[in-house]
């Protein structure tokens, strides 16, 4: 504790008065500092490390020797591991170093743990509910909102937070619930999510609000109606792409939904030529399909129909007129090659 200058006169004798520091004697009407009932000359008064005067008449005390204040703390007040700044009065000593008891902190949710307590968790102080979250979690576990106990089960996901199922009734039939309870939009706040109730699964089938297909949570809103079941807008989307039809028509296939692309990609005709979905009649030749009207010669890009007469040549059509022009030698071995013979388009 800090100490206080008291300086004082005595009217009484000196001669058996005697300085604590010089040991010398004081004159009459000079002025004397008690220190404890020690009495010093006030030159003599001075911090034991840097020997200057206390700044202000305070000083601090230690085994009998006197300091001032900066002294004192660059000697023996320790130094906080977060702020750097001497700790003066409380002293938390934790993790190998000291702090002030407000900056002891836990490292995940920075609460104070100079009173709740601490657990070293690789080399981190963590309060007690961060240090099971971050164990629960290693494990691939979940903590409990309610107790902060580790779920080892199925949690049941409640306004946002996980729980033990156990800590929760029906709000219809009072039975304890499972992981397989249904949280429902109250019909006193819609607007609310703390206005939410759980039922169990048999209550909830009886209220008839539909499940969505992809996530198997209610459907409170808008209902999407397709494949068979029912569907959040948000969660009904293409088998390829992944992207909501937000109204948009879809294609079915073997129990899938696929945008108008996909599916005719994977299912459908694209023209050779411009890579579009053929949607009107299609041409199909040499394992191709094209549009109608980009079915044409590959090299004079002459358009061909139904009437037209065209020859194979390198897996692209060529019209009679351009394969005259072939030299003898080619459409001989043309036709040794591919027993070549006028074709028509398919329609």
């Amino acid at each position: 504790m800090p100490g206080i200058i008291k300086n004082i006169s005595f009217n009484m004798s000196l001669d058996h008065m005697f300085c604590s520091r010089c040991r010398e004697g004081f004159e009459p009407n000079e002025k004397i500092v008690n220190s404890n009932g020690e009495l010093w000359h006030p030159q003599c008064f001075v911090c034991a490390q840097c020997f200057r005067p206390f700044p202000e008449g305070t000083f601090y005390e230690f085994e009998g020797r006197k300091y001032c204040e900066h002294d004192f703390h660059v000697l023996f007040a320790p130094c906080c591991g977060k702020c750097g700044e001497f700790v003066i009065g409380r002293v938390i000593k934790a993790m190998n170093a000291n702090w002030h008891p407000g900056c002891f902190r836990c490292e995940e949710c920075n609460g104070e743990l100079a009173d709740a307590g601490f657990i070293k968790c690789q080399g981190r102080a963590l309060c007690h509910d961060c240090n099971a979250r971050v164990k629960a979690g290693a494990l691939g576990k979940h903590i409990c909102y309610q107790c902060h106990g580790v779920i080892d089960d199925k949690p049941l996901r409640f306004r946002g937070e996980v729980y033990h199922p156990y800590h929760f009734n029906c709000t219809a039939c009072g039975v304890e619930l499972n992981s397989d309870a249904r949280e429902v939009r109250s019909r006193a706040g819609y607007a609310a999510n703390e206005m939410n109730e759980l039922y169990c699964l048999r209550c909830h089938d009886k209220m008839g609000i539909p499940i969505c297909g992809a996530c198997r949570r209610p459907i409170e809103e808008r209902v999407v109606t397709a494949l068979g079941k029912h569907w959040h807008v948000e969660h009904f989307v293409c088998a390829k792409c992944e992207k909501p039809f937000l109204g948009h028509r879809h294609y079915e296939k073997k129990g899938l939904a696929y945008c108008e692309t996909h599916y005719h990609q994977l299912f459908g005709n694209l023209c050779f030529v411009c890579n579009q979905v053929i949607a009107g009649d299609v041409f199909t030749a040499l394992n191709k399909a094209w549009c109608v009207h980009h079915f044409a010669c590959a090299f004079c890009d002459q358009k061909m129909n139904q009437k037209t007469k065209f020859f194979e040549f390198d897996l692209r059509p060529a019209c009679k007129k351009c394969y005259d022009k072939f030299p003898a030698e080619l459409k001989k071995r043309l036709r040794r090659m591919h027993d070549l013979t006028p074709k028509r388009i398919p329609g």
